[in-house]
């Protein structure tokens, strides 16, 4: 029997955190809810869940500190951040700490069923939009990004990313060489029906630099096409405006 995937609810809204665990269950998926993000370091060394959806806003230790010190221990389980849609910032900083997605509350729960279907198709399938035939493996500067493993090596050594993060990496690696906007790179990522969000796109970029690139701020394998988007250069020579 195919085992349902696994989702923890982490939100200090007892209304909210019930009404989304037993909306979840009957969407297929198993749902676990918790009150608040004090343990959620301490329960992931024990246990692996498929996702976790996290707010912002709570008691004692907020979501955005939980993320950060998610990630800071190495741990790439896919986290969909719950925020206020007046706080675009929030966002931001969700996505530059390692957050694979947000979605603004008041929201539908239909959304958020899509939303972590969308996570978890990047866990397990390939980005969408691929124009060329897959490469097992694409090899750039001293890195390596295998496809099928869904692993970014630096020579022997794993590179700790997101699910966002290979998405994109993957999107580049699929087109070589062609500039890509911003919002062709989210369609590529994220899939058709994923929301626009172009500063997340930067945010992640800047990440990417951050992990790829020998100087970040003169990045030569991510390179910006100003007023359009940017271009992935596996050898990192220049790249001739469009």
């Amino acid at each position: 029997m195919k085992r349902l995937p696994w989702i923890w609810v982490v939100d200090d809204d007892p209304e909210l955190r019930k009404l989304l665990q037993q909306y979840l269950a009957t969407q297929g998926f198993e749902v676990r809810g918790y009150p608040d993000a004090r343990d959620i370091e301490r329960r992931l060394q024990r246990e692996r869940p498929d996702l976790v959806v996290l707010d912002v806003m709570m008691p004692e230790v907020d979501g955005l500190e939980a993320c950060r010190r998610i990630r800071a221990a190495g741990d790439d389980t896919p986290i969909i951040m719950l925020t206020a849609r007046n706080e675009p910032l929030h966002r931001v900083a969700g996505i530059e700490i390692g957050a694979d997605d947000y979605i603004g509350k008041p929201f539908l729960p239909q959304e958020l069923t899509a939303r972590i279907h969308a996570v978890l198709r990047r866990r397990t399938a390939l980005p969408p939009g691929t124009p060329v035939a897959d490469a097992a493996a694409v090899s750039f500067g001293e890195f390596c990004l295998d496809l099928a493993t869904r692993t970014l090596w630096r020579g022997s050594q794993a590179i700790d990313i997101t699910s966002g993060e290979f998405a994109l990496l993957a999107a580049f690696a699929r087109h070589p060489h062609q500039p890509l906007s911003r919002e062709r790179l989210m369609e590529l990522a994220r899939g058709r029906d994923a929301e626009s969000f172009e500063r997340s796109v930067d945010v992640q970029i800047s990440r990417l630099r951050k992990t790829i690139e020998t100087d970040p701020g003169t990045p030569r394998l991510i390179q910006t096409v100003w007023g359009f988007g940017y271009v992935f250069v596996p050898n990192g020579n220049e790249q001739p405006a469009p």
